[in-house]
């Protein structure tokens, strides 16, 4: 098996890291990693990400106690996305408005119908 390269090229450097309830399957939240913040969660088994917006290395659950353990890691087939199965430390709120997911607000869609079965 080849080793795992993420590629780090798109994107300016970024990559979406997806949190996976290692247990439920509950996706709880996205983030983006860049080379520093991957290799810093693969060392310490806690999700690290790249801070946007105050450009610099964030670990997730470091102020709250509500950091994620990891529990397994993969990248898709493209090798520029990761996926995090993780363990909750804490109270297992994730997200900072103070839920368990940060996906929380639902979207009106028009569902396509089911395919004819013949």
């Amino acid at each position: 098996m080849d080793a795992v390269q993420i590629d780090f090229s798109k994107s300016g450097g970024l990559v979406a890291g997806i949190v996976q309830d290692a247990v439920t399957g509950q996706i709880l939240m996205l983030g983006f990693l860049n080379q520093a913040s991957y290799a810093h969660s693969l060392t310490t088994g806690y999700v690290t990400f790249w801070s946007r917006s105050r450009q610099k290395l964030w670990m997730k659950g470091e102020t709250s106690g509500n950091r994620l353990r990891i529990v397994s890691a993969a990248t898709d087939c493209d090798q520029d996305a990761l996926l995090f199965r993780v363990t909750v430390e804490g109270d297992g709120l994730v997200c900072h408005e103070g839920t368990v997911s940060c996906f929380t607000r639902p979207i009106a869609v028009q569902l396509a119908p089911e395919p004819a079965h013949v």
